[in-house]
């Protein structure tokens, strides 16, 4: 999160678990990238939106400053996430 409010964007390389129980975050893998589990399907976009709502839950922000800039349709995304202009 301090990565976030200094630079106004953090990317992150997840590993998606689609269809699990429940929405939580997992851990790190050896290559640095975060491991969620989703409880959507990956399909019709269900789970990318379900990311992003999980992910502005979890960081404060709203769901529009979420960005899935890869791997829209794989189970490995990466993600940017901005942090909305003070006002």
């Amino acid at each position: 999160m301090n990565a976030l409010r200094a630079n106004g964007t953090l990317k992150l390389a997840l590993k998606v678990i689609p269809k699990s129980a429940k929405n939580e975050i997992v851990g790190l893998l050896e290559d640095g990238s975060l491991k969620i589990k989703i409880t959507a399907a990956p399909e019709k976009g269900k789970a990318n939106s379900a990311i992003r709502e999980f992910l502005a839950a979890e960081f404060g922000v709203p769901k529009r400053h979420i960005e899935i800039v890869r791997g829209e349709r794989s189970s490995t995304k990466l993600v940017v996430i901005s942090m909305p202009p003070l006002a």
